[in-house]
């Protein structure tokens, strides 16, 4: 096996850890690890999902969104299978496609608990001096299940919990 060879495969585990801890940061709440996931400027396309136009942000202000967004869920599980990357720029660019299934659980009161998203995401990572990070994150959601509303109670819910200071 050449050194170029083991290269790229040590390159496409590392891309796959940080995708793969982009979903587990989430549902472990591990905002360090998830932020750790993302370049200091990243741009996200969660338009199939959210609507809008892709945005360009700090990758401390897309954590601090999505803490904001999904911490008031009960429990989340996001999965990420299917890994397909491919390289460019020299191998220190490379873009990962990848299934995904994000399960969001909140009891409440104005309907079904649980709402979820199917589809896929296209991250283009880069190599970085400490492993690969997401330079641009876009989801596709083809199909969801369940009640979205749950999104806005997940809001309120993390809102209570702040100002109450038990965040």
């Amino acid at each position: 096996m050449s050194n170029d060879t083991l290269q790229t495969l040590l390159d496409r585990q590392a891309i796959s850890d940080t995708v793969l801890r982009y979903a587990t940061g989430i549902d472990m709440r591990d905002w360090e690890a998830y932020r750790s996931c993302f370049t200091d400027e990243v741009e996200i396309d969660f338009t199939s999902w959210s609507g809008g136009e892709p945005s360009t942000m700090r990758g401390d202000d897309w954590t601090a969104g999505v803490r904001a967004g999904l911490s008031g869920f009960q429990a989340t599980q996001h999965i990420s299978t299917n890994h397909v990357i491919t390289f460019a720029d020299g191998g220190d660019e490379a873009t990962c496609v990848s299934y995904m299934q994000a399960q969001h659980y909140l009891p409440n009161a104005e309907g079904d608990n649980t709402l979820t998203l199917g589809g896929y995401y296209t991250n283009t990572l880069v190599r970085a001096a400490d492993g690969w990070r997401i330079r641009r994150c876009q989801l596709t959601v083809t199909w969801t299940t369940g009640n979205k509303h749950i999104f806005v109670l997940a809001r309120e819910r993390w809102a209570a919990i702040e100002a109450a200071g038990e965040a």
